[in-house]
């Protein structure tokens, strides 16, 4: 049986401690209890793309956020001139698409596997029942997320504001 999505924790058991260990090194899955952890991976799915497949389309729906556990992925958009660009490369522990957990709006990047991968996905469905059965855990899971999208907007303002000529050495 080789379905498109599998639980990786219900069926595998030991052989994927490395995604277990994997998944609780996320930023957004931080300071949860070992309990709330395993509650969390007991809803994580997990899925094999080949190099070069689409694992998501700009202007498509976004459902969830992805965990690489094996290989890279690029996010990749185009210019006004429809010349593609990489706005990021991702490899082994990153994750990508974490705003769709909190936001419904379509995906603003295509994400492409650049080796064969396996990723885990944890998508808004899942995170909206948590909050709604275990509020405390969910609250913990979205303010690190608030957290995680807080940084890399700053990060973002800082770039922009290199590219600018501006230098930005100070918290707004």
């Amino acid at each position: 049986m080789n379905p498109f999505w599998q639980n990786i924790f219900r069926s595998q058991g030991e052989k994927n401690s490395h995604v277990q260990l994997t998944i609780r090194q996320i930023r957004i899955f931080k300071n949860l209890s070992k309990r709330e952890l395993t509650s969390v991976e007991n809803i994580i799915h997990i899925r094999k793309y080949l190099i070069g497949e689409t694992i998501f389309k700009v202007n498509t729906p976004g459902l969830g956020m992805y965990i690489i556990l094996k290989g890279r992925v690029s996010i990749v958009g185009t210019n006004n001139e429809n010349k593609q660009l990489v706005f990021a490369k991702l490899s082994d522990g990153d994750f990508f698409g974490e705003v769709s957990l909190i936001d419904e709006a379509n995906r603003s990047a295509t994400a492409v596997a650049s080796t064969d991968c396996e990723l885990a996905a944890f998508f808004r469905d899942d995170l909206m029942d948590i909050i709604t059965k275990a509020p405390k855990t969910g609250n913990k899971i979205l303010m690190n997320l608030a957290n995680v999208i807080s940084r890399r907007l700053k990060h973002t303002s800082d770039l922009l504001s290199q590219q600018r000529g501006e230098y930005h050495t100070e918290a707004l």
